[in-house]
């Protein structure tokens, strides 16, 4: 198997891969710029892994066929596809700004008109896919670009699927999608619709009001369970200045049963303007349906709304707060950026937790297993866990399950502290969230290796490990269960002692 794709490397003899810009179960995105066309793209490479997958490599063609077919202002735009040597790629517009979940990251819950605004215009776009037979199936924050100029675009449908077929890449019973926002029938493994992305954007706008998702857990299966199970947490508690009509429009978004929800993405949207035009101080629209009969009653003497002066068209209108969210956002990460580079003269310390000793270099020198007749194929990766930049990985291979089965339990990233050195924390950096892992330490880089840490879930792009103490010049990551994926990466590793 040749070496992942890697900045510098030049596809197709045109697209010059510039940086990694994340990655996923089945692919890896860089932005690239354009020999041909002089300009900046986005280009999404399939796993080698998976290029000789049927399956895969149809859902990952299936894609651009899809998107491709889209042409709205709300979606991104498909301009290329190929087979380069083997790596099959999809060559898409490049957004300059963040996603959406970097923006909630960054700025906590957003204000009730910018979520509303930012939640209309995915509509808008889901709502063209859906009246073009596509279903998104994994509606989440990262998969909302947000350009500096206050676009809004609807990327990745790489697990869509037509509207208008029984029989597809993808049958019932299979799970796919991401946890968060996994709609109770997908996490069920049932058959989807397009209320399975009223479903998820339903979320979508729980977190951009609340700053938080409804439902969390300590891995894939205890979160999917929650949404099959458990009523969301209640609104309004979260987010007082949430209108009870709003509350109610999301309620309804988040119902258990399909058929309980908006009867279209369309709907979602009319009923999304509606509670804009409220929280804008205008008159809205009564609600349709059974809505009417979950909102609460305004008192009887509440005074008239204020006379609203003649407007724009929605659009324009509802821009500048977009701009200036995300003029703030942008100015928040410069000022991050100041404080980060001003704190390198003390241990590079950031606001992040981190611990007070000193930094400890660590050397990513190979792999571990539970059973060594079984090794795993990217040990000459391992130094790229520590090299210091994040677009670089050490990666596992793809195993059948998340828990590896058989006779392989675990495998680990064997690092080098250079000399025995008792570590306080280590921290893992990883585009894969999703594994559970233990730190291990040892003296030699072959074992045997003892643990010197709790086994915890890596739940988010960034976690530390406490560990217990021991002295030791060897220590391991070792992973015991594997993300959905069913493989893990790991960008970066850093120790403090």
């Amino acid at each position: 198997m040749s070496r992942p794709p890697q900045p510098g490397d030049l596809i197709a003899d045109r697209y010059e891969l510039e940086e990694l810009v994340g990655t996923g179960g089945m692919s890896t995105v860089f932005r690239a710029y354009d020999r041909q066309l002089e300009r900046r793209v986005a280009i999404k490479i399939l796993h080698e892994h998976y290029a000789d997958d049927p399956e895969y490599l149809e859902r990952f063609r299936r894609e651009a066929r899809a998107v491709a077919k889209l042409s709205h202002p709300n979606i991104v735009t498909v301009i290329d596809r190929g087979d380069d040597d083997g790596r099959q790629y999809i060559v898409f517009e490049h957004v300059e700004g963040e996603n959406l979940k970097e923006l909630v990251v960054r700025s906590g819950r957003l204000p009730v008109r910018a979520a509303l605004e930012l939640a209309l215009d995915v509509a808008n776009g889901l709502a063209f896919a859906h009246d073009h037979g596509l279903v998104h199936r994994d509606v989440k924050p990262q998969n909302v670009l947000l350009s500096r100029e206050g676009e809004v675009k609807v990327t990745d449908f790489g697990i869509a699927r037509s509207l208008h077929v029984e029989h597809g890449v993808t049958q019932t019973g299979t799970v796919l999608g991401t946890g968060e926002y996994l709609a109770p029938e997908q996490a069920s493994g049932k058959q989807v619709s397009a209320a399975t992305d009223v479903y998820s954007l339903g979320v979508v706008l729980w977190e951009l009001l609340a700053g938080d998702v409804p439902f969390v857990g300590e891995n894939f299966v205890a979160v999917a369970l929650r949404h099959v199970n458990e009523p969301p947490p209640s609104l309004r508690e979260r987010r007082p200045d949430v209108t009870p009509r709003l509350e109610a429009a999301v309620d309804r978004a988040l119902a258990k049963d399909p058929g309980r929800r908006f009867p279209s993405m369309a709907a979602f949207a009319k009923e999304l303007r509606a509670c804009l035009a409220e929280a804008e101080g205008g008159v809205a629209p009564p609600p349709e349906d059974d809505l009417a009969l979950t909102l609460v009653t305004p008192p009887a003497h509440a005074p008239p709304p204020a006379r609203r002066r003649s407007r724009p068209p929605a659009r324009s209108r509802r821009r500048p707060l977009v701009y200036a969210l995300l003029a703030l956002a942008f100015a928040g990460a410069a000022f991050a950026a100041v404080v980060l580079l001003g704190d390198v003269g003390d241990h590079g310390k950031s606001g992040g937790g981190g611990s007070p000793g000193a930094a400890v270099h660590l050397q990513g020198v190979g792999d571990a297993y539970s059973n060594p007749g079984h090794p795993d194929s990217h040990a000459d990766t391992a130094g790229q866990a520590t090299d210091g930049s994040t677009a670089t990985y050490w990666l596992t291979q793809t195993y059948g399950d998340q828990t590896f089965g058989g006779l392989l339990t675990g495998l680990g990233l064997v690092l080098d502290a250079g000399s025995a050195v008792k570590l306080a924390h280590l921290t893992v950096t990883t585009p894969t969230p999703g594994f559970t892992a233990e730190i291990q330490a040892g003296d030699s880089p072959t074992g045997s290796f003892s643990a010197d840490s709790s086994s915890q879930t890596v739940t988010g792009t960034t976690t530390t490990f406490t560990l217990d103490g021991q002295s030791a010049q060897y220590y391991v990551v070792w992973i015991t269960q594997l993300p959905p994926q069913l493989y893990a990466q790991i960008s970066e590793v850093t120790a403090r002692s």
